[in-house]
Parts: C-alpha cells; structure tokens; sequence
C-alpha cells in the first residue's frame, strides 16, 4: 500500500528512504536546519577533535585559528549541499547518479558508507573510553547500548532525529555555557600551558586539514535531512542556517578541546571534561559529559541512518529495490552490527583513529563533493530529471564517464601530496613524494578540488543539453510539480530556479504515474 501524505505525517517510523519526497509531505522548516546541524557537533567529538592541535605541538591559540579555518572552509561545501534537498526532493547520495550515473554512482557510495561507519566506530571507541574512565562501567556494554539506541533513532528516521536533537540541544548549551565561564575565569582546573607548544606549519596544516574534514565529511549527510523542506525554499536562508548552525559549535568546542589537552594535560575528552566541570563545581562536569555522551548517541542515529540510504541505494543500482520499512529496519540492524563489531576489533588509539579517519574520509569524499557542486550550481544549475535519476537507461546512463573519469583523476592527482599521520605516535604512515618535498606538508584537499572542479566542468560541456530539457520537463509533469509557466520558461532555455514557481499543491503518489519509487509500504 503506497503511503499518502497524512500517513507519513502520522507514521511512527518513517515511511521514505530513496525515494521521492512529494510535495504535501514536505513539513521542514529552514530554521530547523541549524539547531540540527549545531547538536550534530555538539559533543565530544568535536572536543577530541581539539586535542589535535596540541597533540601536533600547537599552543593553545594556533589549535584554535587553524582549526577555526578549517571549519570555516569545509563548512562551505556541506551547507551548499543543503539546496539540493528541496530542490530534488531525495537524499544526499542517489543524487550522484546525475553525475556518475545510475550504477556508477556505486563507486561514490563505497566512500560515503566508509564515512557513515567510520564515525560510528570512533564514536562508539571515545563513548566506551570515556564513559568506563568517569563512571568504571564495563566499556563492552556501554557500547552496545550506545549501539542500540543509536540504532533505534535511525530506524524511527528523519522526524524523530530531528526531535531528538532540539531537545538535547536545548539542555545541552547551559550546560556548556556554565563550562566556558568557569574555563574562562580560571576555575575549571590547571591552567598553565604545557611545555613545547607554539606554532609549526606542519601541525598547523594538520589541524587545518582535519578540522576541514570534519564538516567536509557532513556533506554526503545534507540533503538526507532537508530534502523534507518545501521545494520552493529559498537557497541563502537555507545555506546560512545550516552553515552558522554546523560551524557554530565547532568554533566554540574546537578551542575548549585544546584547551583540555594543552592546559590540563587531559588525554580522554570525556574525562577530561567532567574534572573540568566538576572542577568549578559540582556535579557541572558530570553533567556535561552525560549530555555530551547523549549528543553523541544520538550523532550515531544520523550516520546509521545515512549509511542505510546509502547501502539501499547501492543495491538499487543493481537490483530494483522497493523502500519499505522493513528493508530500512533491516539494513540499519545489520550495519549496527558491523560497526559494533568494527570497533571491538578497533585495538588503535581513539585519537588516532579519530584523525587518520578524519584525513581518509577527506581525501574520499573532496572530488565527490567538488564534482556534485559542481554539477549542480555551474553545469544542471538546480535542474534534473527525478524520474531518470531512477532508470539504468535514463538520460544520466548506467555508468557516466565524465563523473567517473573526473573522480579517479582527481584522487591520482592527490595521492602524491597526502600525509597520514598519527599525532599520538608522531609518526607518519604514509607520506606522498611531493608532499615529501614541501616539508611534509598535505595539500591533497586543495589540489583534488581544483582538479575535480576544472575537469568536471570542461568534460561536462560535451552532454546533451536539448535532450535532457526534454527529460527534465516530462519528469516534471509526471511528478506533478511542474507549473504552465515553468513549462514555458524550459521552451525559452531558462534554467528550473530561474522560472516563476507560485504555490501550488501536488497530487497523491498514488495517482502520480510512474512516481520513482512511489511510497514504501510500512
């Protein structure tokens, strides 16, 4: 049975997944975004992150400045990412099938489902770590509880993670502005700077370069959680609440992290963030790490719920998949047991992982990200065919050169300019040549997005512009959403966000011919 609008509204568990969101079941709003995005780095995730820069030897004031730019620029990219969500109406990952095509939008899935996991195995690692250091609970069940309801919030999907997150946002930020007061009066503990520390351009590009990963690596993530908003929503509000509110915390966590690590010697965040607390008074410490530890479980929902649309997209480029409830169940089960799994067999500092999986997701997901853009803002310009994006032999094709060609190219042309490197163990892993003679420095990011970008753009002019307005305008109609005067403006050559788009309501999936992927049955 095709879910209607007012059953999706009502459901308890979300009845999409990849398929198409219509119109009357658009409820988001553009203020929700920031909140969201603001809780999903409100944890202490985002303080270990902090401890890279004195890890790398940088004081206390350059942590901060290199890792506030590296905030700043990876946040660019995942909140422009955030338009496509009304626009297109799916999640953030099965839009990629416009660029790679429908089954080689499989190769870009392999990364982002290594993102998703990989945060839930360094959360689950610093969850465990921190919560058997301040309490002595048995780190093995911490984690799977952790697990669980990580899981549980992924499975009652998009409404429930959204609600789930203001709440503990709301509870959270007194919590830590009570923290930042005592830390900046002097009372939250030792406050004399540990010997050695002050600036190194290598460290510091570290730090630059893991905190850019860090919000770089939400943009496979955006779409999943705004393709609920109306389709008409306008781009800057929705851009600047998702960036104000996903940078917001880290420029605020990012300093309070180093300031841990380098004025109180801490080596676990979460500890190290109760004796700070509780150092000013009590029980302020506990309190802030039980909420930071909750915050963290409930980031843990996010990556599993995006890690599912990503496993059921990639099954669908190979065999029709209809988006029920129970496949979202079941997938999101099984890759909660692979990422629990994942992280009891994970015998590497937490830190360490935190960094290396930080830079590895980076180097993934930066041609992916600059491609995507890319392809949405300078070549399509916000107009593509939902209903092709869901046939093998649609307009985008089984498998697209172009996106393909461009992103092997541009990971090639990184690999010689990459630094892995394990701050704990001060040692580096892997070093490339070129990378060798610029002083260790990595530069990998900035080189795979010029690369990326350029080579994208120059091979994407070969496509078939006429053929695809004509796809575009079918797709439109059969969806519903497609107005008279938008019909007429895809005549004259203007682009779809240019052309007028006046209210307007669109009919039941269930009478919607050939409606993507028309509504799972729960």
């Amino acid at each position: 049975m095709a879910a209607t609008g007012a059953k999706a509204a009502t459901s308890a568990i979300e009845v999409r997944s990849i398929d198409w969101v219509p119109e009357d079941e658009r409820h988001g709003k553009v203020w929700q975004q920031g909140p969201f995005w603001f809780l999903g780095n409100f944890q202490f995730f985002t303080l270990a992150l902090g401890f890279t820069g004195p890890l790398v030897g940088l004081s206390l004031l350059w942590s901060f400045v290199a890792g506030a730019l590296g905030i700043l620029f990876g946040t660019v990219f995942m909140a422009l990412h955030a338009t496509q969500g009304p626009r297109l109406g799916l999640p953030q990952m099965i839009q990629s099938r416009a660029q790679f095509g429908y089954r080689g939008a499989i190769v870009v899935l392999f990364g982002s489902l290594f993102t998703f996991m990989a945060f839930n195995v360094v959360d689950q690692l610093l969850i465990a770590a921190g919560v058997e250091g301040i309490f002595g609970w048995n780190s093995t069940a911490v984690a799977i509880v952790a697990t669980a309801v990580g899981a549980l919030l992924a499975v009652f999907g998009h409404d429930w993670l959204h609600r789930a997150f203001r709440i503990l946002l709301y509870i959270s930020v007194p919590v830590f502005l009570l923290l930042t007061i005592g830390v900046l009066t002097g009372n939250a503990g030792k406050t004399t700077a540990a010997p050695g520390l002050g600036f190194n351009f290598v460290g510091f590009m570290v730090m630059f370069t893991v905190a850019a990963g860090y919000n770089i690596t939400y943009a496979p993530y955006v779409s999943d959680y705004s393709r609920y908003l109306p389709r008409n929503t306008p781009r800057g509000p929705l851009i600047a609440s998702v960036f104000f509110g996903a940078s917001g915390s880290p420029l605020w966590l990012i300093p309070l992290g180093a300031y841990l690590a380098s004025r109180l010697g801490a080596i676990d965040p979460l500890v190290a963030l109760r004796d700070a607390g509780d150092a000013f008074f009590k029980p302020l410490g506990t309190i802030a790490a039980i909420m930071s530890v909750l915050a963290l479980v409930a980031t843990m929902g996010i990556n599993g719920y995006s890690a599912m649309l990503s496993v059921v997209t990639g099954i669908d480029c190979f065999k029709k998949v209809e988006p029920t409830a129970r496949i979202r169940v079941v997938t999101i089960v099984v890759l909660a047991a692979v990422w629990c799994g994942a992280a009891f067999a994970f015998s590497t500092n937490a830190l360490t992982a935190l960094s290396n999986s930080l830079i590895l997701m980076l180097y993934l997901l930066v041609p992916w990200t600059a491609i995507n853009l890319v392809d949405f803002f300078l070549v399509r310009h916000g107009a593509y065919s939902v209903m092709d994006i869901f046939k093998s032999d649609g307009i985008y094709g089984a498998w697209s050169a172009r996106g393909l060609v461009t992103y092997f190219v541009s990971i090639a042309s990184m690999l010689p300019f990459i630094v892995l490197l394990a701050p704990s163990e001060g040692t580096s892993p892997y070093t490339g040549f070129l990378a060798t003679k610029l002083n260790g420095v990595d530069y990998s990011a900035i080189v795979g997005l010029l690369v990326a970008s350029v080579l994208y753009f120059l091979l994407a002019r070969t496509r078939d512009q006429s053929s695809e307005a004509g796809a575009i305008q079918r797709s439109e109609q059969q969806l519903g959403v497609l107005t008279a005067a938008e019909a007429a403006g895809h005549e004259r050559g203007i682009p779809m966000e240019e052309a007028p788009t006046p209210e307007r309501g669109v009919p039941d999936p269930e009478e919607t011919p050939d409606q993507p992927h028309g509504g799972g049955s729960v």
